[in-house]
């Protein structure tokens, strides 16, 4: 079962402002990126219904979605562990998410260059 963690502002000491900030900073980065992707997505769903085959496009876009809310769920994950480490003043936590979206985005432009080759040779 889930253990739930006790509220952030009862966990060790107020940290330096400015850490707090960038780490909000970083947080709102990543969900801009969780929202790019999802607009991408809703993009390729409703915008180019004649290019390339329709199971690629729908492949792509559910990809898409899932990697969105990926790094949406992620950022908070990564927000609230790294908050806590500042204010524990414990080392910062190592962090899959920039792997995640690497691997993801790899994923993607292949799936875009596929799409791509598909429909320029009328398949």
């Amino acid at each position: 079962m889930w253990r739930r963690k006790p509220p952030l502002q009862t966990v060790g000491s107020d940290p330096d402002y400015r850490f707090t900030l960038a780490n909000e900073r970083t947080f709102l980065a990543w969900v801009r990126t969780g929202l790019a992707l999802l607009a991408g997505a809703v993009a390729l769903a409703s915008l180019v219904h004649d290019f390339g085959p329709r199971a690629v496009r729908i492949s792509i876009t559910a990809f898409l979605l899932v990697l969105s809310l990926t790094v949406t769920v992620g950022a908070y994950l990564r927000w609230d562990r790294t908050e806590r480490a500042l204010r524990e003043k414990r080392s910062l936590p190592t962090d899959q998410l920039p792997r995640i979206m690497v691997a993801g985005v790899a994923i993607v432009v292949a799936g875009a260059a596929a799409l791509i080759f598909l429909a320029e040779t009328g398949r």
